[in-house]
């Protein structure tokens, strides 16, 4: 019996885990597995589909679908998502590895589901449009990405560059909730009691008690 109360004693006052105790950081590990295959699938469907419209849709004339909602044409950018800055193609370069060495970075204390989802989905993003810049024409670092979705009143797109936005979309989603890249809750501020003012300490208390028996 003092065995079993000794137990439950000690169990009751470590309380829950933390994130970086030993135990909570194994389970990080299917977060970054959900990172890494929301990435690949990110990055295999905007090179698959890339390589289907050069092959398909070059030298050809648009594609007009669902009554002209949405067109289907090759083209070609040379600066960041929806053509924004089509003269600092290598500064973007640097950005897009920049992103991505910093998410790489950041994986290895995610302990987050949609923290998971939305840097997966800005990596993916990024690794796309990154991979025209490094091996397609003119040149390494250089090389102008290839847009095929164009919708009325908006600049033609790809995979990557929604990808990109979906993910940057939730990052301030979930920001705003004040969720923690490791899962963590947000530090709790002090809460007022029923006249409006902070709740005092418990030393706060005592010495205001005392204070009434000195009186």
């Amino acid at each position: 019996m003092k065995g079993e109360g000794e137990v439950g004693g000690e169990s009751a006052g470590r309380g829950p885990q933390r994130p970086d105790d030993p135990g909570a950081s194994r389970s990080a590990g299917p977060r970054v597995l959900i990172l890494f295959a929301i990435a690949a699938g990110v990055l295999a469907l905007d090179i698959v589909s890339k390589a289907i419209v050069v092959a398909t849709l070059s030298d050809r004339p648009p594609i007009r679908l669902l009554g002209g909602l949405l067109t289907l044409r090759e083209s070609r950018n040379s600066g960041a998502a929806f053509s924004i800055g089509t003269s600092m193609t290598v500064v973007f370069t640097l950005i897009a590895v920049g992103v991505i060495v910093f998410i790489l970075r950041a994986s290895r204390r995610i302990n987050s589901l949609p923290w998971a989802v939305a840097l997966g989905l800005l990596l993916g993003g990024a690794m796309g449009n990154l991979t025209d810049r490094i091996f397609r024409s003119p040149g390494p670092f250089r090389g102008w990405v290839v847009d095929w979705i164009e919708l009325p009143h908006w600049p033609v797109f790809n995979l990557a560059d929604s990808s990109i936005v979906c993910g940057g979309v939730l990052m301030v989603l979930i920001a705003a909730r004040g969720q923690r890249l490791d899962g963590s809750p947000p530090p709790a501020g002090p809460r007022p009691d029923r006249s409006g003012r902070e709740r005092s300490g418990p030393g706060r208390r005592q010495e205001h008690h005392s204070g009434g028996g000195r009186g």
